[in-house]
């Protein structure tokens, strides 16, 4: 059963948009949310936990990425989250 023609995205710049905020953008955000928690709490017991539970959060991610309308608006929050939850290396780099 072929998907119906009104739900597909139509715009090619914005399917592209999505698709690389889902692929790219959600594995950086991915990435810098679990370095986020390496940086609180133990990183051997993090990283164990993060060889399943970084692909989950990427794939929720990408699915994510489809739901606005906007692929742009998903680039912006991807990367300021990610910047967010890798604050505190940045303000430990800059302290030295």
């Amino acid at each position: 059963m072929p998907a119906n023609k009104k739900h597909l995205e139509t715009s090619i710049i914005q399917r592209t948009l999505k698709i690389t905020a889902g692929l790219i953008g959600g594995f950086l955000l991915s990435m810098c949310f679990h370095l986020f928690w390496m940086y609180f709490f133990s990183p051997e017991t993090v990283f164990t936990t993060m060889c399943v539970t970084h692909y989950l959060l990427w794939a929720i991610l990408f699915m994510i990425a489809f739901l606005f309308d906007q692929g742009l608006k998903v680039w912006v929050i991807y990367l300021s989250l990610s910047l967010l939850f890798y604050l505190p290396y940045l303000v430990e780099f800059l302290h030295f």
